[in-house]
């Protein structure tokens, strides 16, 4: 399979700037104190669309769609979104307690919203995320050892009702993987990516 240079450069800079924002964002923030994020140990950039991405009850198109997963075992779906009017719009589907209940299938409960734009407060220059509590899952179907992605689909609602939706769908391209090996006291989180090496 073949990749025009120019497709290839924008996969590029996507990742890159994707990896800025998730590695030098402090999470979980709140606003009169800024805890520093735990470390990121596993990181994978897709390459695809998003046929449905709804946030509280508005419509938008995705810039990139990433994994990652800190090493308290904390996974995360973030999409960064093509709205004309904030280029630091991010949300972010986070959750706990991961599960692989088939080869080709992960599944993500979801218990917080991650939710920055360009009018939060800062820290180091980058807008520190609006948490919300939420109830939802996220399903990631593929051959993760492959790299070979097909879907993501997350759906979360908010305390008061507001809904989150994401409907993701591979272009058929082998996602972008890089694994941060750390040592980890306890038994480690489920990932998607646990048999890549």
């Amino acid at each position: 399979m073949s990749y025009q240079p120019n497709m290839i450069m924008k996969l590029c800079r996507q990742v890159f700037a994707l990896a800025i924002i998730f590695t030098a964002t402090p999470s979980f923030a709140s606003e009169e104190l800024v805890r520093q994020e735990p470390d990121t140990v596993i990181f994978a950039m897709m390459s695809g669309k998003c046929s449905t991405l709804k946030v509280a009850g508005r419509d938008f198109a995705c810039r990139a769609v990433a994994f990652f997963q800190t090493e308290e075992g904390r996974a995360n779906f973030t999409i960064a979104l093509d709205d004309p009017g904030d280029d630091s719009h991010i949300i972010t589907f986070s959750g706990d307690n991961g599960r692989r209940p088939e080869a080709n299938l992960y599944e993500l409960p979801i218990d917080r919203m991650l939710l920055k734009t360009k009018d939060r407060p800062k820290a180091d220059g980058l807008p520190v995320p609006a948490i919300e509590s939420t109830a939802g899952l996220c399903k990631q179907v593929g051959n993760f050892v492959t790299l070979e992605l097909s879907s993501i689909s997350c759906t979360a609602v908010d305390r008061n009702g507001k809904k989150y939706e994401l409907q993701y769908e591979s272009d058929g391209a082998p996602m972008a993987v890089r694994r941060i090996k750390r040592m980890r006291v306890g038994s480690p989180a489920v990932s998607p990516f646990d048999d890549v090496k």
